[in-house]
């Protein structure tokens, strides 16, 4: 059997493979560098470009451009008027912004486990959390796959909650014909630098409601009534009023002008992420130690990430073992997500426990996620395949 790089052995690739490569290309460079010529680097005449193609592309009647996904899911609940002691519900298997911003504006985030076959949240287990104290649900389309949509909508309907998505994953995502960033109340994206759309950081907030979009833009920038491109600009200098006590969650146009090529390039560069997709799964489908991604009907996934399960009942080593010895093969991997109720924050702060989400639990015990960028060509991800094959043969039991 050949020896793992981890034991000694030559590794499966010579050069280390990044997980989440961006992949930048001139037309982002050169606006870059013709916006840092123009001299407006802040929120400016990009960032309205940006969020005019973003609103086009979504169909959509508002994009607010904002510094992060983040950004918007905590002033989508600050729209929900979400306060101390109201509840929202959403899942256990995510990164932790998305309960985080429930905990920052004083309420209580409620779990509700996930399917075990998606990993998004199982809208039974939705209605099973509502209660009185009720306020709101964060979905969150894992991997870039849509949650059930219908389902939830139709659940928040009958109780009068509002939806916030969390698309971070799921740009180029369908639901049933509707286009994620159309069907909640309100939707965040993410342009992180490993995202589909990358602006290194950033976020964009949609809806279709006009005056929660004339709120956003004020909120977004300490609550001032005009922004600073519209009081320093050729326009003329108009004095600000302060409507809210606001944040500093503003876009700048040299982000945007990243976002405005990558965007161009969004529906070219997932034909790609899906051959790859495709590469990494008729690879696994036929490997018993691991389970690969379920496909669905009646939806268009982003590929934004390529996740394995390990099956660990057939190896003799654990999740971690697995990537560091992956790793070692000079494959670079991610972990999405380690279930956020066994973190030593919301045990401590809830009491949560083990055997409390077991679908999500099943989940972050196993998943690993595999390199998926437009960045890779064929060789990488055929380097991927050799090396995660070798890492089975030599644990395999």
């Amino acid at each position: 059997m050949e020896k793992l790089a981890l034991l000694g052995g030559k590794p499966a690739r010579d050069k280390f493979l990044v997980f989440g490569a961006p992949d930048i290309r001139e037309a982002e460079i050169k606006e870059v560098v013709a916006t840092l010529k123009s001299g407006w680097l802040s929120t400016g005449p990009r960032v309205a470009r940006f969020e005019e193609d973003f609103k086009s592309y979504i169909g959509c009647k508002h994009a607010i451009a904002l510094n992060s996904c983040t950004a918007g899911l905590h002033l989508a609940l600050e729209i929900a008027g979400i306060e101390t002691g109201d509840e929202v519900i959403t899942t256990p298997l995510t990164f932790t912004s998305t309960a985080n911003v429930i905990i920052h504006k004083g309420a209580t985030p409620i779990f509700a486990d996930v399917e075990r076959e998606t990993g998004n949240i199982d809208p039974k287990e939705i209605k099973r959390k509502i209660t009185k104290k009720t306020k709101a649900i964060i979905p969150v389309h894992l991997y870039g796959r849509p949650c059930r949509m219908d389902e939830i909508m139709k659940i928040a309907k009958e109780n009068s909650l509002f939806v916030i998505e969390d698309a971070a994953h799921a740009v180029e995502v369908y639901y049933r014909n509707k286009k994620i960033g159309n069907i909640g109340d309100l939707t965040a994206f993410s342009f992180y630098a490993t995202k589909n759309v990358v602006t290194g950081e950033g976020g964009m907030i949609t809806t279709n409601n006009d005056e929660w979009a004339r709120r956003l833009r004020v909120l977004r920038l300490h609550g001032l009534s005009k922004d600073a491109w519209k009081r320093y600009s050729a326009e003329g200098f108009t004095p600000y009023d302060i409507l809210y006590p606001g944040y500093k969650y503003n876009m700048m146009d040299i982000q945007a002008a990243l976002g405005i090529y990558q965007l161009k390039r969004v529906e070219k560069n997932l034909k790609i992420r899906e051959k790859y997709f495709r590469m990494y799964n008729q690879a696994f489908t036929e490997i018993p130690e691991i389970e690969t991604p379920s496909e669905e009907e009646h939806i268009r996934h982003a590929r934004h990430l390529y996740t394995i399960l390990l099956r660990l009942e057939r190896l003799n080593c654990g999740r971690n073992q697995f990537a560091v010895a992956l790793q070692a093969e000079n494959i670079g991997i991610g972990i999405h997500f380690l279930a956020l109720h066994l973190s030593s924050y919301y045990k401590k702060r809830f009491g949560f426990k083990r055997g409390d989400f077991p679908n999500a639990e099943y989940i972050s015990d196993r998943t690993i996620s595999l390199p998926l960028s437009t960045k890779l060509t064929e060789e990488d991800i055929n380097d991927v395949i050799e090396a995660v094959r070798k890492v089975i043969r030599y644990y395999k039991r």
